[in-house]
């Protein structure tokens, strides 16, 4: 059933290539007669600059390369364009306003054109896509001398991104269990097994800080991210609600945009820092803080996560994905191992317990993640391997 719905995806590409070509024809004559005024060989293709771990790692990739002169382009309207910061001092061509309206469509079918011809115009050109839509709507107009990097963190994707898998010259991946899950997709849809080369694992980076150990008189927990449905933020309110009822000595902090989910008004206990723009300031409450509590449905490998295991703090995490390939339950951090919400609160409530009581478990689950962040997630290692295929000639398969 998946092998059939994996041909009728590429089929249905290529329909629809071959139907809007007269409005990309229109925008590869317009492309040619107005090309780009900075040339650069390497395009990078975002959604937005908005807060969140997936732009943190687009951002960090571009960082590595910025000596090039890559040339961003970002597609999507943003909700807060919390981290644009971060892109301060690159090329940049935000599309959004042009492209993002279903109302003229037309006009995003027509930068098609434009882009492609720019694209194709450069020498030993490289277009990245990190988890935007808008890459794969180019790809079928690029041509072959172009190399094609997507980047995964999430199987979301999947179920879309396969009818351009023939024009994807590698996928990179930020977990193993990610790229394993995408192989059992390939398998099921009876994908040739010459596209299984083009599938790589690159572990996210991030700076490691320097240790300063904690010496709150409540154990101070935070959680740090979008108010996104799959995060389930209101059990982390449930869990806070239930220990404030109790009189236990801890405090809750929230940094992000949670205030669909829990009205602060109504958890006057608790910390809301609201959207953090300020790296700073961010990584002082990462310093000051003892515990990071996510309560997902489901993950990549957030990068809050990595940042807190540097810090030396304590992870509280559901199981979910590829967390508990970082964060052992008992070893260098807790995993919440149950399905059911209700459950989920009261397990929390447990693990928080045990952290209260036991004092010294605090520092040895962290010291023991804070190795793990050094020994997984260093800065040069990432920067090789993204610059190999970002600085590369497309390779021949």
């Amino acid at each position: 059933m998946l092998e059939m719905k994996y041909k009728n995806a590429i089929l249905r590409r290529k329909i629809e290539t071959v139907a809007i070509f007269p409005i990309v024809l229109l925008g590869k004559i317009y492309g040619k007669l107005f090309p780009l005024k900075k040339t650069t060989s390497i395009f990078f293709f975002f959604s937005s600059a908005d807060l969140g771990g997936a732009i943190k790692v687009n951002a960090d990739i571009a960082e590595c390369i910025k000596a090039k002169d890559p040339l961003i382009i970002f597609s999507k309207k943003p909700v807060n364009n919390g981290f644009i910061g971060l892109f301060k001092g690159f090329n940049i061509i935000d599309l959004h306003k042009k492209i993002d309206n279903k109302g003229y469509h037309f006009v995003n079918i027509f930068y098609r054109g434009v882009l492609s011809a720019w694209i194709n115009q450069s020498k030993n050109p490289v277009v990245f896509g990190g988890e935007c839509l808008y890459f794969y709507k180019l790809l079928p107009y690029l041509k072959k001398k172009v190399r094609t990097v997507e980047l995964c963190h999430l199987p979301t994707w999947f179920p879309y991104s396969i009818r351009f898998i023939d024009l994807i010259d590698d996928r990179i991946f930020s977990t193993l269990k990610l790229k394993e899950k995408l192989m059992e997709f390939y398998a099921q849809a009876q994908v040739q097994p010459a596209y299984y080369s083009r599938l790589h694992f690159i572990e996210n980076k991030i700076d490691i800080p320097p240790y300063h150990p904690t010496s709150n008189q409540n154990l101070e927990v935070i959680y740090v991210g979008r108010d996104a449905p799959q995060k389930r933020v209101y059990l982390i309110a449930a869990i806070a609600l239930k220990m404030e009822q109790q009189h236990l000595p801890i405090h809750f902090s929230f940094v992000g945009d949670v205030e669909n989910s829990i009205p602060a008004q109504k958890y006057p206990f608790c910390q809301f820092y609201g959207n953090i723009k300020d790296e700073n300031q961010l990584n002082r409450i990462y310093e000051i803080a003892d515990v990071l509590i996510l309560t997902s449905a489901y993950e990549g490998l957030p990068i809050v996560l990595m940042q807190m295991m540097a810090y030396g703090k304590v992870v509280l995490s559901t199981a979910v994905n590829s967390i508990p390939d970082y964060v052992r339950h008992m070893e260098n951090g807790l995993l919440i191992l149950s399905e059911d919400e209700n459950k989920i609160i009261e397990e929390g409530i447990g693990l928080l317990k045990i952290l209260i009581e036991r004092p010294e478990l605090k520092k040895e689950l962290g010291a023991r993640s804070r190795n793990i962040a050094i020994e997984k997630f260093n800065g040069d290692l990432f920067c090789k391997q993204y610059s190999g295929f970002l600085e590369s000639k497309k390779p021949t398969f």
